[in-house]
């Protein structure tokens, strides 16, 4: 297979020794080159050996030697030098399919592609490799693969994830704990159908896998207003959130006492809808789950308690600043940030949980938030000289939000400068009190 060069970086290994734009690469020291993983695995070598076909379909070989780990010099049109790979699952609690219509394209797309997993921590379910690629990340040894697993029964996670091969594909999973690659776990969890003794068999089932399965996040199913259709769900209730957050905390407590390692964690929305405190930053250990919820309330008290006790130099002038965040944090937020207006009294936060009328359900958490909900729920209010929210908000390139509201746009409606703030209880404190 040949993967097409858009073009070479100037004064690169590539460049000096002339290969061009739109020449195909074939092979790296004997390797064919099929995508990004490909590429990026074999240029680390010292010693190279590259066969590129012009746009004819002539070949040559190129040798050269360079540092390890120096980059060739090469670029292709798309990041992973192929299409990204679809879902092939109709999962009964897909996100994706309770979308309202008529938003971005791009929203509507079901990754599962096993590169996304290595390269940006996106999880996959399994369904999608083929043995080229099992082979691939094994004779690699890629890791860690970030995997949702949502039971370990094989009939129950066909019937959830809508696929007849959902159950065969957890061999796939043995298969790389045995080659000793390391696995993430996520497990989004319905109640009735994944939780109660079906999740206990599955975090029994993970627990054997220690220490190759080093980490497993469960966290609740989020369900929207637009289910019209779609298989019969029910939200968690403070009741079922608590009986399930025991079950977690036990098999939790086990690993610990077994391994040392907590290993299974909660998303912190169970402790939130449970109406639990939440635990503190030391329970989560390495944070190792922080891009599916669990953990990042812990860490982001743990951070505003350190940096308040470094902020002696900051005077105590008199402002209001007003944070937006999801109407699930509300309460932690406000019962943290009253810290701050004890050591600095002057100032005055207003923190504000948007309700999510656009998504409906059950949704209360921030990320999901989008920019009408918060200028629809502010307007005419005073909301002091800033308006602060989280920057999980808007999407990875940090500009709109999942309706395509922008930053400008809530800036103009509500008349307010508006600052995003990263999941950082340092740089939280500082944008609230510097001026």
């Amino acid at each position: 297979m040949a993967v097409k060069i858009q073009s070479v970086t100037p004064n690169s290994y590539a460049d000096n020794c002339g290969i061009q734009p739109l020449e195909s690469l074939l092979s790296i020291n004997g390797n064919e080159i099929i995508d990004v993983l490909d590429y990026r695995f074999y240029q680390i070598a010292k010693d190279m050996n590259l066969v590129v076909q012009d746009s004819v379909g002539n070949t040559r070989r190129v040798h050269f030697k360079k540092s390890e780990y120096d980059e060739i010099g090469l670029e292709f049109e798309t990041y992973l030098m192929d299409k990204e790979h679809s879902c092939r699952n109709k999962c009964v609690f897909c996100f994706i399919d309770q979308l309202p219509k008529g938003m971005r394209d791009t929203l509507y797309f079901k990754d599962d592609d096993s590169r996304l997993s290595f390269l940006f921590g996106n999880y996959i379910t399994l369904t999608n490799l083929s043995d080229h690629e099992i082979n691939r990340i094994i004779k690699m040894h890629i890791s860690p693969i970030n995997i949702s697993v949502h039971t370990t029964n094989p009939e129950l996670r066909v019937k959830m994830m809508g696929n007849r091969f959902a159950g065969l594909a957890l061999d796939k999973l043995y298969r790389f704990a045995q080659a000793g690659i390391k696995i993430n776990c996520q497990i989004v969890s319905c109640p009735g159908i994944n939780d109660g003794e079906e999740l206990k068999r599955t975090l029994s089932d993970l627990e054997q896998l220690y220490p190759a399965v080093e980490c497993v996040a469960i966290v609740p199913v989020g369900l929207t207003r637009y289910r019209d259709g779609l298989f019969p769900l029910v939200p968690y209730t403070q009741k079922t959130a608590e009986e399930t957050l025991q079950i977690i905390e036990y098999f939790g407590n086990q690993c610990k006492e077994k391994y040392g390692q907590r290993i299974i964690y909660a998303g912190d929305e169970f402790y939130l809808k449970a109406q639990r405190k939440m635990p503190d930053a030391d329970f989560y250990e390495d944070f190792d789950q922080l891009e599916n919820g669990v953990g990042m309330l812990a860490l982001m008290k743990d951070e505003v308690t350190y940096t308040l006790g470094f902020t002696a130099g900051y005077n105590d002038t008199e402002k209001t600043v007003t944070l937006a965040c999801g109407t699930g944090v509300e309460q932690f937020m406000r019962d943290l940030l009253s810290n701050v207006t004890v050591k600095f009294p002057k100032v005055k936060i207003n923190v504000v949980g948007i309700k999510n009328d656009f998504f409906g359900g059950g949704i209360n958490v921030s990320g999901l938030v989008t920019g009408v909900d918060i200028i629809n729920q502010l307007r005419g209010k005073d909301l002091g000289c800033k308006l602060i929210f989280p920057s999980v908000m808007l999407r990875r390139e940090g500009d709109v939000f999942l309706d395509d509201t922008s930053i400008d746009d809530i800036e103009m409606a509500l008349n307010v400068p508006c600052v995003p703030v990263n999941n950082n209880g340092e740089q939280l404190l500082m944008t609230i009190l510097k001026d």
